[in-house]
């Protein structure tokens, strides 16, 4: 810096007064549980912070955390979205089609998911990769020497071209490759239908390449985008200006990428509706209709029409008592009496809620049917149908009152009155809806397939319909029951001692209740798995593991409630509030709504991490619930502030952070190469740059790092 410029700046130091003035709000509201779903659908993270790289891929998504763990989203039917343990090490991640790799540290491949054509398979030697590619049913590796190395469908006839060396970038999505040479030039190979392997023009100056279906982009030095391949209208061409380009990505459906200034850019062969605010951006990848954005400060975020990406503001961190629903599409229960939508899906953005008015909702339950019903507090039942369309309202017996609980099978629906008596509607074939005389004295009532479950107040099961798979063969003793429940395949009862009962189809082991069967409290059945809540708060799962549906999160522990859905599974999990207040040296802008990055580490639970996000509101105010158990390790940080940790934070402790600014460069420390940074950007507006939040970088911005000059960060 000149001496004109570092006179100029002790002069601002001198008029200048930095007053930060925050108190702590003890009225926050605690939430009462976040929900998790696994099993055939993976959910969509709740903490969509903490990440330094992403994938889309075709039917789920997986992004990298900055621990080196990697999580996976969207659809679980082959495990894709199930990571093998040990969790841990990774440097870099991809999703193909129904498969996912994972590149370690020290140079090995994980591979999981869809093994059909042994795109897991990895050859030996499984070591010196240094980057990775998933297609659709096959896996590239680039070694260190520059080689590349594939495995699985169709390899024998996709041999890489020769020389094989000097390789430095590989991109695979669907049916055809690209990789980049040293020298910038391209290489394609594989399925050329519509030219997607024949570089345009002349092959030279490129820095990137990716790989969409039957397109191929690359990005030259100067920042502009190439495009090759099927030209369909809104496909080829790139917005204009055509420039500025720092990263480029490519879909089974959809083109993107990340300007100099950080917006993001997307076209595709539909309208690309983008994220607000455009703003924050290092990278850009595409699935099958479905865009996830990585953001500087390690947030993703996800857009688009289809639902392996697409995010639902209210699936955590909330106040959600209890479930219903199967596959990707849920409601669930708030403790305020109303229902949210909380899944992912389809057009799932066009799909309205529930009937108006939405509250005063006390229980919810779906059928295969798609059928939902709601009981409301006046002792009312709600019905509605989900479609393609959206949910539509159905019919309910008359008279529609003095209802306390519910039940939805495959084709029946019912109803327990106040008095004792249970209304079953929908389709009779096999008697389900005929409940047996006297049609009195019932506490509880569920539905399956053929035949319906009903409890009497002296404790024994009452069955009725089709006896087909023993539905109706309860196990003796029939007594001490005090709940019951029902899939189209078998049937649970939960006994006063806190055992629980199983009959009808036993295919794929869903009648065998693990050891110990023992102080269970709810029990949730889907088509061929059963979930149980146990009195400490941990679960059990049995029957079908087809997409990891007995594969439950880490640690198992905190679940307040339990809820199944043909082969996915989903729980409720008491969680506990950190809050306090934040407060940014040196900075003008306000903190409220000034996303930060936050990780949360249990003492009690080693090697287990959330990254919740905060939102910080008016004063500084925060609040940041986890299901992980006290006592915590929190550390957060935001672009060019020092990350701060508190250790030892208890639940509901008053926890307050204060972080450092001037880290221009992000590299934990303030000292002279964030200098270089400022002058590198002076009289932009470049956030990273801009210190003091007014909107350009200026002197004021020098001096924030001459009043930290020195500091590091946690």
């Amino acid at each position: 810096m000149s001496n004109r410029k570092r006179t100029l700046v002790y002069f601002v130091v001198c008029i200048m007064a930095f007053l930060a003035n925050v108190t702590a709000n003890s009225d926050a509201l605690v939430p009462k549980g976040t929900v998790e779903v696994w099993g055939f659908w993976k959910q969509l993270p709740g903490e969509m912070t903490g990440f330094t790289q992403v994938s889309a891929g075709g039917n789920h998504s997986a992004g990298l955390k900055r621990d080196g763990s990697i999580v996976c989203w969207g659809g679980n039917a082959y495990f894709m979205s199930t990571v093998p343990a040990p969790n841990r090490d990774f440097v870099a991640v991809s999703a193909g089609r129904n498969h996912t790799v994972g590149l370690k540290r020290d140079g090995s491949v994980v591979c999981w998911g869809d093994n059909y054509e042994k795109q897991c398979n990895v050859p030996a030697p499984n070591a010196d990769f240094t980057a990775i590619a998933a297609g659709n049913e096959f896996t590239l590796g680039l070694k260190r020497d520059g080689s590349i190395v594939s495995w699985g469908w169709r390899v024998g006839d996709l041999p890489v071209p020769l020389p094989n060396s000097d390789f430095v970038a590989i991109s695979a999505k669907a049916d055809h490759v690209a990789a980049l040479r040293r020298d910038g030039t391209i290489v394609c190979w594989g399925t050329n239908l519509y030219g997607q392997c024949d570089v345009p023009g002349e092959n030279a100056e490129f820095v990137a390449v990716a790989v969409g279906t039957n397109v191929t982009v690359g990005q030259k030095r100067d920042g502009s985008i190439v495009v090759w391949g099927d030209c369909s209208p809104g496909w080829a061409s790139p917005p204009e200006p055509n420039q500025d380009i720092s990263t480029i990505a490519a879909g089974y459906n959809g083109l993107g990428a990340v300007k100099r200034d950080g917006s993001v850019i997307c076209w595709a062969l539909y309208p690309v509706i983008l994220p607000v605010p455009n703003k924050d951006f290092v990278s850009v990848q595409i699935g099958t209709g479905n865009f996830v954005g990585l953001k500087r400060d390690g947030t993703v975020v996800c857009w688009g029409p289809n639902g392996n990406g697409l995010p639902t503001p209210d699936f955590h961190n909330d106040d959600f008592v209890d479930l219903a629903g199967r596959g990707s599409f849920w409601l669930g229960l708030r403790s305020n009496g109303t229902l949210t939508k909380v899944g992912w899906g389809d057009a799932i953005d066009k799909v309205p809620l529930v009937p108006d008015p939405n509250t005063g909702f006390v229980d919810v339950v779906m059928g295969k049917d798609g059928v939902f019903l709601g009981l409301k507090k006046d002792s009312t039942i709600a019905s509605w149908y989900l479609d393609h369309v959206g949910l539509s309202p159905m019919p309910v017996p008359e008279p529609n009152s003095d209802y306390t609980a519910i039940a939805a099978g495959n084709v029946v629906r019912a109803g327990l009155k106040k008095d004792g008596s249970i209304v079953c509607w929908g389709d009779n074939t096999y008697g389900q809806c005929t409940v047996p005389s006297p049609n009195q004295d019932f506490i509880g009532v569920a539905v399956g397939y053929r035949h319906t479950v009903g409890l009497k107040k002296d404790g024994k099961i009452i069955c009725w319909g089709s006896a087909d798979d023993n539905a109706l063969s309860v196990p003796s003793p029939n007594a001490n029951f005090v709940s019951v429940y029902a899939s189209d395949t078998h049937s649970a009862g939960l006994r006063s001692d806190g055992t629980v009962a199983c009959w009808g189809n036993n295919t794929a082991g869903q009648l065998i209740v693990p050891v110990p069967n023992a102080d269970f409290t709810s029990v949730a059945l889907g088509s061929y798995t059963s979930i149980a809540l146990r009195k400490d708060g941990t679960v059990a799962c049995w029957g079908n593991n087809d997409g990891g549906a007995l594969n439950i999160p880490e640690p198992n522990g905190g679940f307040i409630a339990v809820a199944a859905g043909e082969s996915t599974v989903a729980a409720i999990r008491k969680t506990q509030l950190i809050s306090g207040t934040m407060q940014l040296s040196n900075f003008l802008g306000t903190t409220a709504n000034h996303q930060f990055s936050t990780t949360v580490t249990s003492l009690a639970t080693p090697g287990v991490t959330q990254y919740p996000v905060m939102l910080p509101g008016d004063g500084g105010i925060y609040a940041i619930s986890t299901y992980l158990p006290p006592p915590y390790n929190v550390r957060v940080a935001s672009p060019h502030f020092l990350a701060a940790k508190a250790s030892g934070v208890a639940a509901g402790q008053a926890t307050n952070f204060q972080l450092t600014n001037g880290d221009a460069n992000g590299d934990g420390q303030i000292n002279l190469f964030d200098y270089v940074v400022l002058d590198t950007h002076f009289n932009s507006s470049d956030p990273m740059a801009d210190l003091d939040g007014d909107g350009s970088v200026n002197l004021f911005d020098y001096v924030v790092i001459d009043q930290s000059f020195g500091a590091v960060g946690e």
